[in-house]
């Protein structure tokens, strides 16, 4: 799996274990040209010159892939950069848009032990098998007017994390469509708020 690496600008300056922050991608960007994922979210913003407090881990889904399809991967990804790099693993985070957000839901239903927080935004998820993720903190985002994806596919999964006691939140966008990501990640708050849970 083909994928773009950030390193914090202090990392080689102390030996301390960095937050590891996954983005996954929405649809448009799959396919074999990697600069296609610096179109949004964190690997744009790190494009443009952005410093995070974070490893950051971008990967390219294959062009005829979905991310649900793609959860052995993802983790086989996280396990490499464990062992290469300087990662705390109680501060694995996900996050992704779209497909990348449906990819965030699937992967923390299915392994919501491996990460400390997650922020799916426009995605959508299996409320049925939300319970699993009620020990796992979630800020879910869409924008009301979105076309692709109700929103009420995340207010659907919010509910259903915390009817099983869960703490999951919810931020919709009155007058976003679809992208409901580009005033998301250029939000600090949700970058503080990831910083704010440990595993």
């Amino acid at each position: 799996m083909k994928y773009l690496l950030y390193l914090p600008l202090d990392y080689d300056a102390t030996d301390e274990a960095w937050p590891l922050l996954v983005f996954l991608h929405g649809m448009g960007e799959r396919g074999p040209d990697l600069n296609q994922v610096k179109m949004h979210g964190p690997a744009k913003l790190i494009e443009q010159g952005r410093q995070f407090p974070f490893v950051v881990v971008s990967p390219q889904c294959p062009a005829s892939r979905q991310w649900v399809d793609e959860t052995t991967r993802i983790l086989d990804l996280i396990d490499r950069l464990v062992d290469t790099y300087r990662i705390d693993e109680r501060r694995i985070y996900m996050t992704g848009l779209s497909m990348g957000g449906s990819g965030t839901w699937s992967i923390a239903e299915a392994f919501p032990d491996r990460f400390a927080a997650i922020a799916p935004i426009c995605g959508d998820g299996d409320p049925l098998r939300a319970s699993r993720m009620k020990n796992l903190p979630v800020w879910a985002f869409h924008g009301y007017s979105d076309p692709v994806v109700p929103w009420s596919n995340s207010k659907n999964m919010v509910d259903a994390v915390n009817l099983a006691g869960g703490n999951a939140k919810l931020t919709i966008y009155p007058d976003a469509g679809h992208d409901s990501w580009s005033q998301t990640y250029e939000n600090e708050a949700l970058y503080e708020w990831f910083l704010s849970c440990t595993n």
